[in-house]
């Protein structure tokens, strides 16, 4: 199982990014992210076939998870970024749920940068 993301960059607050997942394998996948000095938060995950999503509070309302099982590619869309949404951002596969060590695959991260 490999899970390889894209879409990093640098965004002005209130903007939007669009971070992309390529994974194999019939798992729950998510979205944590880790800022600087601080621990590997959980952000998003997302069932098998889709058909479940769940957020973190501070994300809710602002960034939706999704998954296209036919191209094996999960995506997280980020509207009204703000500043403390910055940091490395990793997907992972696995049983789902919001704690890290539920999680079997991780990428490799990418980083996500918003601007004030």
């Amino acid at each position: 199982v490999q899970q390889v993301e894209s879409g990093s960059g640098l965004v002005q607050a209130g903007g939007s990014l669009r971070l992309s997942c390529l994974a194999s394998g019939t798992y729950a996948m998510a979205w944590f992210r880790q800022a600087p000095g601080k621990e590997r938060e959980f952000v998003a995950f997302i069932t098998w076939g889709g058909g479940d999503t769940y957020y973190a509070d501070s994300v809710k309302g602002r960034f939706t998870i999704a998954r296209d099982t036919g191209k094996n590619t999960m995506y997280l869309q980020m509207n009204r970024l703000k500043p403390e949404d910055t940091g490395v951002y990793f997907c992972a596969a696995g049983d789902g749920g919001v704690s890290s060590n539920q999680y079997h695959y991780w990428g490799q991260g990418t980083q996500v940068t918003v601007s004030s």
